[in-house]
């Protein structure tokens, strides 16, 4: 329940698991400070005797009342010397999670009875800014639909009975969008009625065609091909098909992993480099008392690439000369070494939200999970130069930041001056990590944050800011004061005003020049425009971002650097956003699938579910509904 475990713990109770069982007693210091977002200085005191589970366990529950959160209250430290009592609760659970740095041999131990009780395992860890995930769903996890997209429909254009039977989709309605192996439904041939409702896995042949693989009624086209005409009608509607997938375990995948899934295309060679790395960390800490590295400390960031190093059975630290380390990757190790206990807001919330979509997946078996690693870093960020002072107080909320970008930086962090527009679910994040990055903390810095809606029952379920007694009043006075609980020396100021033209008599020139940047947390592509264009005009950054269901998106906007916002169009959305849908129905297209929606939720969703209902046992209902 560090700052990557309170992250993992907030979006699975908002994403209404049935049960929530924590385990921390390890009690705080100031590096969890930088993460964890339900501590503050005053649990860094001697006489707190509480673990991290137990000091957040109230304030998480608060978050989603049909949520039983509770704390494991018998396992008196994670070390090996109790791991017959961890192991203990592993019986019964779905999916267990760990977001701490603990002993190979007892991950290895914890992972393996995960195995045995047909559980899922994930094991989570970030330093500095570095970062790994891991998952083991089984030998034979079941994924029911492997991308949740809905299913691809297209119109015949012709059907080619050739000695492999050929389809041709209308072009004018876009390419078929699948892939070869797919399962295709036909309906409505006219020409070949032989085809009519029945399912074929194709061969995919180019963005508009495709062929039949081999089925008795694509052969007996094929035989007939002579005496069969074309056909010039029809549908087709791919059909999902379940996919069982194979994990390694983790004992495994450290001694020869199968495969890294990549996090950045531009860093394609970083993986085996960042397993190897991370390996190393876990020996370092394993000869050291189960204590990672020291922030700045030249003599353990000497070790950990010296461990590496004796590690790297393949070489791929090696530079040409088959003997040295390549400076840049000694300089990566070091990097590591230096930030191994810091905590970081960003990094905790960025790799909190992969583990919440991973235990999500491991519940419903829907969307293909991470199968084995995914490593992450964003070493950009760090300086190239050893820091002048990293040391640390050891009682501050910026230790972790402190210790991987110094003192200095931290100072200009605590003195920006920024604008946030709109306190809705992305909102409420960027205040959140703003509080504990010391963001406007300042004495010269400020945030300010606008938004002209109020809190509604539904935010609840993504708006973790917000509480059942906030329903009515306006989101951005209540992100605001919430955000200040978290870091009472935060500067902010709330307003519920739109950035329009309207409103240039309070966000003008006097308002603008104080900015050091912007952040867009909006629902609609004009007000996007419209800040866009402002901060293009005073010449300040803007960071964009959105969300799309399991989808998202960011842009960071640099005037006369990079491309701004409104540089480009995005292609017109396949499907409208329930938001949009549900509240702000704008064109006649959301009218339409708004009584699309209604009707076949009322005449053909309640009627299927009811039939259901009564042709199944009770079983076999309740597993209908789990898949959904």
């Amino acid at each position: 329940m560090s700052g990557l475990g309170a992250e993992v713990a907030k979006n699975c109770i908002l994403a209404g698991l049935h049960t929530l069982v924590l385990l921390d007693p390890t009690p705080p210091n100031s590096f969890d400070l930088g993460g964890n977002f339900y501590l503050t200085e005053e649990h860094l005191s001697s006489s707190n005797k509480k673990g991290r589970a137990e000091l957040c366990r109230e304030k998480l529950a608060e978050l989603n009342p049909y949520v039983n959160v509770s704390v494991a209250d018998q396992v008196p430290a994670l070390t090996e010397e109790f791991q017959h009592d961890i192991l203990k609760l592993v019986s019964g659970t779905a999916c267990v999670v760990v977001t701490v740095p603990l002993p190979t041999k007892l991950l290895c131990a914890i992972d393996a009875a995960c195995r045995d009780n047909q559980s899922c395992f994930i094991y989570s860890q970030t330093a500095s800014v570095f970062a790994q995930i891991f998952c083991d769903f089984g030998p034979d996890f079941l994924v029911s639909d492997k991308d949740g997209e809905n299913p691809q429909t297209s119109q015949l254009e012709s059907v080619i009975p050739t000695n492999s039977v050929v389809i041709k989709v209308l072009e004018d309605q876009g390419r078929h969008g699948l892939e070869t192996g797919d399962v295709v439904a036909f309906s409505r041939v006219s020409g070949i009625e032989l085809l009519n409702n029945t399912e074929h896995k194709i061969k995919v042949t180019g963005p508009f065609t495709f062929e039949l693989q081999d089925s008795p009624i694509a052969q007996s086209i094929a035989m007939d091909s002579k005496s069969i005409p074309v056909a010039s009608q029809g549908y087709i509607t791919q059909v999902k098909q379940p996919v069982t997938v194979c994990f390694q375990s983790y004992a495994e995948a450290l001694e020869n992993p199968q495969e890294f899934m990549l996090s950045d295309f531009a860093k394609f060679d970083r993986p085996p480099i960042l397993w190897l790395a991370f390996k190393a960390l876990a020996y370092y800490q394993s000869t050291h008392s189960g204590e990672l590295p020291p922030p700045a400390d030249k003599v353990a960031a000497t070790e950990l690439v010296s461990i590496a190093r004796s590690l790297d059975k393949d070489g791929v630290l090696l530079s040409e000369n088959g003997t040295d380390i390549k400076p840049e990757l000694d300089r990566l190790l070091k990097n590591l070494a230096y930030g191994a206990r810091a905590i970081l807001s960003p990094m905790c919330a960025f790799l909190g939200g992969f583990v919440g979509q991973e235990v999500l997946k491991a519940c419903s078996g829907k969307f293909m999970p991470i199968k084995g690693f995914l490593f992450f870093d964003a070493e950009e960020c760090l300086p190239h130069e050893d820091l002048p002072d990293a040391s640390v107080t050891n009682n501050s909320r910026y230790d972790s930041q402190i210790a991987v970008f110094g003192k200095d930086m931290q100072e200009t962090i605590c003195d920006l001056n920024y604008l946030i527009v709109g306190a809705g679910a992305i909102g409420c994040e960027m205040l959140k990590n703003w509080a504990l990055m010391g963001v406007g903390c300042g004495k010269n810095g400020n945030i300010h944050v606008t938004d002209m809606d109020t809190i509604e029952k539904s935010n609840l379920s993504r708006q973790f800011l917000f509480r059942n007694k906030d329903i009515g009043e306006f989101k951005s006075h209540t992100a605001a004061k919430a955000a200040k609980a978290m870091n009472p020396h935060m500067n902010i100021v709330a307003y519920q005003e739109k950035m329009a033209p309207a409103t240039e008599n309070i966000f003008g020139d006097v308002f603008f020049d104080k900015l050091d940047g912007a952040c867009t947390a909006l629902d609609n592509v004009e007000a996007r425009l419209y800040v866009d264009q402002r901060c293009l005009f005073y010449r300040i950054p803007m960071l964009e971002s959105g969300t799309l269901g399991t989808k998202g998106n960011t842009q960071i906007v640099i005037p006369h650097l990079t491309e701004n916002y409104g540089a480009t169009r995005d292609p017109p959305e396949k499907s409208v956003p329930v938001c949009t849908l549900k509240n702000f129905p704008n064109q006649i297209e959301h009218t339409l699938q708004w009584a699309r929606d209604y009707f076949e939720g009322v005449f053909k969703q309640s009627a299927e579910d009811v039939n259901s209902y009564l042709s199944c046992s009770d079983t076999e209902f309740k597993d209908a509904l789990a898949k959904q």
